[in-house]
């Protein structure tokens, strides 16, 4: 049981670590079209995840107050929507200002700005990974071993590109192999901590699993509607966004069912 949280806990950082270990193989910085693809699988694989791996589980976690119990998920999604509401006014649009920064000067704010956004996306992804393997841990019988592998593969899966993300521009733009690569696993560190820290507290709110989840879902689907889907609808041939939006979705929903 503990070797499979411990999978399910460092699948999605060793992820971003082999999407930021792209920079020691491709020479040339990421293309827009190649961009927008991996913005839109990532939305959709996150999409997937919200609803077959939290949402429906806190619906089935409150099914013991018969048609209210729609009731613990709506509360707990609005409280995820809310809560990177919150984080978003605390950090507003990192990478929009980092893409505005100009100069040699500015080179260290745009990637502590680019790196702190994708730290940002990765808390609920974070979450996420930790109250499934919290609800695996408590026993719950709506949550299996397989569930919990299954949503931490599709963030994996999510996670390649992101790490890619960080690593490639700052190779670009002359920042070392090695440099570029450690702010990509940087941005990552965070998910495992986060998950960890969710299981703990989890430990302490079993009756509050079906908010737990529903919050997870929240904050994830307001990264995909704030961040990704602007950043896989830009500039020309956005259908290519789109196309790669379904091919996320479907991955993770085979994924979910398969192996949940």
């Amino acid at each position: 049981m503990i070797v499979q949280v411990l999978q399910a806990l460092l699948l999605p950082f060793l992820g971003t670590a082999l999407g930021a270990a792209c920079v020691f193989f491709l020479k040339h910085s990421m293309s827009e079209r190649l961009a927008r693809a991996l913005s839109g699988f990532a939305a959709g694989v996150m999409v997937a995840a919200s609803i077959w791996s939290l949402l429906i589980p806190a619906l089935e976690e409150a099914a013991a107050m018969g048609k209210l119990r729609f009731l613990p998920a709506v509360a707990g999604f609005w409280l995820g929507v809310l809560f990177l509401l919150l984080l978003d006014h605390l950090i507003p649009h990192l990478h929009r200002n980092a893409e505005q920064a100009e100069g040699p000067k500015s080179r260290l704010q745009r990637t502590t700005m680019l790196v702190l956004a994708v730290t940002l996306h990765n808390i609920p992804e974070g979450m996420a990974v930790g109250v499934v393997c919290a609800g695996y841990l408590a026993g719950n019988a709506g949550v299996s071993p397989m569930a919990a592998l299954a949503l931490s593969l599709g963030i994996a899966i999510q996670n390649f590109p992101e790490g890619a993300i960080i690593s490639m521009p700052l190779r670009a733009e002359g920042t070392r192999k090695s440099k570029a690569f450690f702010y990509g696993v940087l941005s990552g560190i965070v998910e495992p901590l986060g998950a960890l820290l969710t299981i703990l507290a989890a430990g302490f709110l079993l009756p509050a699993m079906p908010y737990l989840l529903s919050f997870a879902a929240g904050a994830m689907l307001y990264v995909v509607v704030e961040e990704l889907v602007p950043e896989m609808s830009a500039g020309e041939h956005s259908n290519i966004g789109t196309v790669f939006f379904a091919v996320g979705f479907s991955v993770m929903m085979i994924l979910d069912v398969a192996l949940g």
